[in-house]
């Protein structure tokens, strides 16, 4: 099919490949919300890993949500994995798809894209190197081997049509609502809304109430946890935060997933009244939480996105990794760097660190508290106070 006929094509059964992570299912939403928008009547699936299916499952924009058991993967040796992914390609094939997205953009979404059968499978173009010449900025030589520079592994062989991005400095926003003009979607601003289950939203209240957290006092939302050693950073300076937050008469939560709970621990030591509700809540019921703050406070992580989506306000430390690429979108006020020469590097590991994580040690908490206080000046007054009648998702 040629391209140009894309955008007057009316599809009815429509595969939406992002398997995985928060943050980058959030920056999808926009994409959703334009496709149901263009074809309000068309089946359409998203294909994502378990942990993040729960977020999407009561969204009425999404007919199904088709689970891929990712870590099963980790037993390559095993039969399992292998009898999942032949039934989970039995049942994409058995929905007739005519087009699958894949967003993704790795080997292991584009096998399940040609596996569909769709006869439409849109996915990024593969890498090319005269991107890195659109740059208008000095990229360390460290974090252009680990940048996205197109689709991952040769998934760009599995598609009949490419999104060729324009440069290299977007937004995963803006990379993905590169197919919009390709499809005749709306070109309106990104609309990140989803729905929050009610059930979240009375579990969040009596969780809050266990704690006697009232909902006449400001909350703030810390998130101090990350999945790369990389992105943490100090206790110390969360826990001098949160300090903060508690003399200014503030609510402070920690959050994060049951593995971060040691870590929401020991901050919340550091700063006596601070509650731990690390490994307390599903994905929904977080942004039920995350909805109600008056401000979050991360590292570049999964909560940072979702605030940013639930339009919160929320300050995040940067070392490792680009805002430009990851950064929340469009607050560039939010973000804390220690701008040094060798950031980005986009390692992972603690140890592949030959400058001794500089990057996030550098940034101090005054710096820090001080933007705090400076976005929680702008705020219009009675949007300091956490309640439940912020805006519905």
């Amino acid at each position: 099919m040629e391209a140009s006929s894309l955008r007057s094509r009316d599809f009815k059964n429509i595969l939406l490949i992002k398997l995985s992570a928060i943050g980058d299912v959030v920056h999808t939403f926009p994409v959703l919300n334009k496709l149901r928008r263009r074809y309000p009547k068309a089946r359409i699936d998203w294909l994502v890993t378990p942990e993040i299916a729960e977020l999407l499952r009561s969204n009425p924009a999404i007919s199904t949500v088709i689970e891929f058991p990712r870590d099963e993967w980790s037993r390559p040796w095993q039969a399992a994995p292998y009898l999942s992914a032949a039934r989970l390609i039995a049942t994409l094939r058995a929905a007739r798809y005519d087009l699958a997205l894949d967003l993704q953009g790795q080997l292991r979404s584009a096998v399940f894209a040609f596996t569909s059968g769709a006869p439409v499978r849109i996915g990024f173009d593969g890498p090319r190197a005269a991107l890195w010449k659109t740059l208008s900025r000095k990229i360390p030589d460290e974090a252009k081997k680990h940048a996205w520079q197109g689709a991952r592994e040769g998934s760009f062989l599995a598609y009949t049509h490419h999104i060729a991005l324009p440069m290299l400095d977007l937004h995963p926003v803006e990379r993905y609502l590169g197919v919009a003009p390709m499809l005749g979607l709306d070109d309106a601003a990104p609309d990140f809304s989803f729905p929050i289950p009610q059930e979240a939203t009375t579990r969040i209240d009596a969780l809050l109430d266990y704690y006697d957290i009232g909902k006449a006092k400001p909350l703030a939302v810390m998130a101090p946890g990350t999945s790369w050693e990389t992105k943490q950073w100090r206790r110390d300076g969360f826990a001098e935060v949160a300090r903060h937050f508690l003399k200014k008469s503030f609510a402070v939560t920690l959050i994060g997933s049951d593995g971060e709970r040691g870590l929401c621990a020991e901050i919340a030591q550091l700063a006596p009244g601070a509650v731990n509700l690390a490994g307390e809540t599903m994905l929904s019921e977080l942004a039920a939480l995350i909805r109600r703050a008056t401000i979050c406070v991360s590292n570049d992580s999964g909560p940072m996105h979702l605030a940013v989506a639930l339009d919160r306000p929320v300050v995040s430390v940067f070392g490792p990794t680009d805002p430009v690429w990851a950064g929340p979108y469009r607050r560039a006020d939010a973000v804390l760097r220690a701008e040094l020469p060798c950031s980005p590097c986009y390692l992972r590991e603690l140890h592949r660190c030959p400058h001794g994580h500089a990057c996030m040690q550098n940034v101090g908490a005054a710096a820090v508290i001080e933007r705090v206080d400076d976005i929680i000046a702008k705020l219009p007054r009675r949007a300091t106070l956490a309640t439940s009648q912020a805006r519905p998702r």
